[in-house]
């Protein structure tokens, strides 16, 4: 016993210490890598048309139908477009399309289901962007919430997140019409890249 007691003496405890010790550069790229992933993210929340938005915050219909229809504009420049209903209602359900005619031609689309929302009293203004879902139970987006661009945000039952400041980036312009089953394979894609926020589109 008295043996073990002064083995326990002999050890060097500042020397251990100085061991376990975060050197001070260590501690800067942690503070600069948990600033930087504080900064990536937002909340937003996701609402399915203006009236929903405005009775959620009270006094402020106004932003809350302007968002809805910058929304709208913006579906209609970066969604997903098919040539014929047929392949539309195939990837999001029976009468879930709607045709686009404009003087280069006509064209089907899905209808939004929803827009996300930045922070309405964000100092730096707020953003919008449109929120599609499937109603067709052969497709695997059935009831998730999913962008324009085929990223996959989660069941269509969760409204307020924490999503990548990139998800409310102008997407790029769709021209092109996809074939049927194009948007699928993107949500796909997209989905096994990791857990919600956002991340080509469907070809300009």
């Amino acid at each position: 016993m008295p043996a073990t007691l002064k083995r326990s003496k002999s050890i060097n405890l500042s020397r251990m210490r100085k061991g376990f010790t975060v050197k001070p550069l260590a501690l800067g790229i942690a503070a600069i890598f948990l600033s930087a992933c504080g900064e990536e993210k937002q909340d937003a929340t996701i609402y399915t048309n203006a009236d929903e938005c405005a009775q959620a915050n009270p006094g402020m219909v106004e932003q809350c139908n302007t968002a809805y229809q910058d929304a709208l504009v913006e579906a209609q420049r970066t969604g997903p477009k098919y040539a014929s209903a047929r392949d539309c209602e195939a990837e999001f359900g029976a009468n879930q399309c709607q045709v686009v005619r404009q003087e280069s031609g006509s064209f089907f689309m899905p209808f939004m289901a929803g827009y996300m929302l930045s922070n309405l009293l964000s100092p730096r203004g707020y953003y919008s962007q449109p929120m599609y879902t499937s109603y067709s139970p052969y497709s695997s987006y059935r009831n998730r919430w999913v962008g324009s661009d085929g990223y996959d945000f989660g069941d269509t039952r969760k409204r307020n997140m924490r999503v990548n400041k990139d998800a409310f980036k102008a997407k790029p312009a769709v021209s092109k019409t996809m074939s049927r089953g194009g948007f699928g394979s993107s949500v796909r894609a997209k989905s096994s890249w990791g857990s919600s926020s956002s991340k080509s589109s469907w070809g300009s």
